[in-house]
């Protein structure tokens, strides 16, 4: 294959996570089109790989007659052949060849990958998760994408420690929210139609785990905590990324307010959504602020 080949080859499969970030999601493919062109294209890669992960253990390859032990045996595959495609630059698979690229340009290596598949591994299964399993299984399904998403924010920054130490820990505690969000916006599918049950206070409510409105209230105030810590490191980021991050972080603190104000048993049968106005009120200040800089 020569550089010529490689280029279109890459192309096509940066088209691939084009798609399937604007097919899969409102709130995140609106927000990264404030991104740089370039940005935006490594934001949609590493956003597919994740997406065509938790859809192998979600959603697809069950509805297609797909068992337990071969969606295990598939999510092994994918995994190394992330590794692989890290470590030689190519895969036959589109999108982890999209990714994999963006990888070995920004520095992001197994140690942010290892976890994350090691969290998507978890839900292959119907399981009740304690305390310490929840912090493990969230900082692999979510915040080791947000500092996946930092290196390429960050790339060519002169830092001091203080700063970066201050933006990895924003990026962390963003993603964290974004989980823990889903976690209540999605109650319902996880807990009836899934078996999962991520929020450790729903566990102790019988006669099974059930959304309580104290279970709901310790979860919306975690989420503000780490909002909250994420809106100090926001600041910090290029003006050129700051904007789209602004928005995702937005349209999920609206989400939130929305969550905090549907009863806890409404939450367990139905997924709260931002209304598509609201979202666009949004990413007209965005655009605004984006001007301004």
């Amino acid at each position: 294959m020569n550089s010529t080949d490689l280029a279109l080859y890459t192309s096509t499969a940066n088209a691939s996570s084009r798609v399937v970030i604007r097919r899969y999601s409102t709130s995140f493919g609106w927000a990264s089109r404030l991104l740089p062109s370039g940005m935006r294209d490594h934001i949609a890669r590493v956003y597919a790989l994740v997406r065509i992960a938790d859809e192998l253990v979600d959603g697809p390859a069950e509805s297609a007659g797909v068992d337990r032990e071969m969606r295990a045996a598939l999510l092994d595959d994918l995994e190394a052949e992330t590794e692989r495609g890290i470590r030689l630059g190519y895969s036959t698979n589109l999108v982890v060849h999209a990714f994999a690229m963006t990888a070995r340009q920004y520095g992001i290596g197994m140690e942010l990958c290892a976890p994350f598949f090691a969290s998507m591994r978890r839900d292959l299964d119907a399981t009740v998760f304690d305390e310490a399993e929840l912090d493990d299984y969230i900082h692999g399904s979510a915040e080791v994408v947000g500092l996946m998403c930092l290196a390429v924010f960050e790339a060519g920054a002169v830092r001091d420690v203080s700063e970066r130490e201050q933006l990895q820990e924003g990026a962390r505690r963003l993603g964290a929210a974004f989980q823990k969000v889903n976690f209540l916006r999605d109650f319902g599918g996880d807990h009836d139609d899934l078996g999962r049950t991520y929020l450790p206070a729903e566990a102790s409510t019988s006669p099974a785990p059930a959304l309580t409105e104290a279970s709901k209230s310790e979860a919306v105030t975690s989420i503000r905590e780490d909002l909250r810590v994420a809106d100090e490191a926001i600041p910090l980021l290029d003006p050129a990324c700051r904007p789209a991050v602004w928005a995702a972080r937005a349209m999920f603190g609206e989400l939130t307010d929305r969550l905090e104000s549907t009863p806890a048993s409404v939450l367990m049968t139905t997924r709260v959504r931002v209304p598509d106005p609201v979202k666009a009120r949004i990413l007209v200040r965005a655009l605004a602020m984006k001007a301004r800089q």
